[in-house]
């Protein structure tokens, strides 16, 4: 398979320094991404300058350095409002990351919204992040947690979805895209029966904002959650988008700070939207960083990268099913570029650590989806998944490592 020699990757990959070196005297190939991505040097270099030129509190002072870094805070906000098409930038909530964003609807819907007996729905493709915090809502109201069960293809079962809703169901909370198979899931139209009966919609966008172009109006999405870690920016960086009607009726998650707007010992009022949801110093120099790959992100093109990841994903599919005894986990018709696989009596964990000799960066483990390990019947697999700067020769690389890999434990 040829290069797509509209997209220059090679440009691309010059802008990411930490792909230009060698691990383990071979050269790095990065095929971890659904963990974390790489940062170009634009974002590196805009996190420099405000820690070495511009540091000070945001919101808070009169004087020229905090004036200038609450501009650019704002500035960020209204950048991510943009990059998912939200209605509002005061619909925009910077947070520490999409577990933080999850937690932080889970709790204040939940206070608001939920009561005995009540349900949510999630479903069997979810990461951790998208589990537990309900889970804890349960106990927490004593209501139901239901889950919509998946088909060995890796899909949501619709049929079973459609069925599982009653009056009782209060919320409904999904992930875009599976972060273990790379499953695609048709967001529109779980929104569209959900509305049918009043029901609010969280989309965990954790694996699809750097993936694909996010417009959070056309989803028609209550709440949409993601990291700005995922989608080359800054770690511990992150955003909840919620629907204002929602975000205004809905208590705080936390308190102090700059949401609130009046405090005395007898009551304090709250901030307006967006800060009403974030108490305390934000990460002012992260939100400005993620600003800045969202706008890398926009100059490369999000199409032309989705264009990219696809001929990826074709390559490394069909180079992988060549190598005998090695099973790939997830073959939805719709998926992005992760590669879920195992090798017939090689552990996950084995093929991992060998591939990391030959400079194959992957992840194996069950990649916080233990649940849908189970379904599967399996511990866990390894991971391999592809961002804008991968190449084909890096798919040829793995493809050729594994060879490897089983010719060692055969």
């Amino acid at each position: 398979m040829n290069q797509d020699v509209s997209y220059d990757v090679s440009a691309i990959r010059q802008d990411f320094p930490i792909l230009n070196q060698y691990v383990h005297n071979k050269p790095l190939s990065y095929l971890d991404n659904a963990a974390t991505t790489q940062k170009p040097q634009t974002v590196i270099d805009r996190v420099h300058k405000i820690y070495a030129r511009q540091n000070s509190n945001i919101h808070r002072g009169v004087h020229f350095l905090s004036n200038q870094l609450t501009e650019e805070y704002e500035q960020a906000r209204e950048q991510v409002r943009q990059f998912i098409n939200a209605k509002h930038a005061r619909e925009v909530i910077f947070t520490s990351g999409t577990t933080h964003s999850i937690n932080a609807i889970a709790y204040s819907f939940g206070e608001k919204y939920i009561h005995e007996g009540d349900e949510v729905i999630i479903t069997g493709l979810e990461h951790h992040a998208n589990i537990v915090p309900w889970q804890a809502l349960r106990e927490r109201k004593n209501a139901r947690l239901k889950v919509v069960p998946i088909n060995d293809r890796g899909e949501i079962q619709m049929d079973a979805y459609e069925r599982m809703i009653s009056s009782k169901t209060k919320i409904i909370a999904l992930s875009h895209i599976s972060n273990s198979l790379g499953t695609i899931n048709d967001v529109k139209r779980i929104i569209e029966v959900a509305h049918q009966h009043n029901i609010p919609v969280l989309l965990d966008g954790a694996q699809s904002i750097q993936h694909q172009q996010v417009d959070v109006q056309d989803m028609d999405c209550d709440f949409y959650v993601f990291s700005g870690h995922k989608v080359y920016g800054p770690n511990g960086t992150g955003v909840l988008y919620g629907k204002e009607k929602w975000l205004e009726e809905m208590p705080p998650y936390q308190t102090g700070g700059e949401m609130i707007q009046k405090v005395t010992f007898d009551k304090t009022t709250y901030n307006e939207l967006p800060l009403k949801f974030e108490a305390g110093t934000p990460n002012y120099v992260g939100a400005i960083g993620m600003a800045e790959a969202l706008r890398y992100v926009e100059k490369t093109g999000i199409q032309a990268i989705a264009r990219h990841e696809s001929q990826m994903l074709r390559h490394a599919t069909q180079k992988l099913q060549e190598i005998p005894g090695l099973t790939i986990y997830g073959t939805a018709e719709r998926k992005i570029s992760v590669l879920s696989f195992l090798i017939d009596g090689i552990h996950h964990y084995d093929t991992g650590m060998v591939l990391d000799k030959m400079g194959i960066a992957v992840r194996t483990g069950h990649h916080c989806t233990e649940p849908l390990m189970n379904h599967f019947g399996i511990e866990g697999t390894v991971r391999a998944s592809f961002a804008m700067y991968n190449t084909l020769d890096e798919i040829d690389q793995l493809y050729h490592a594994l060879l490897k890999v089983k010719q060692m434990f055969s």
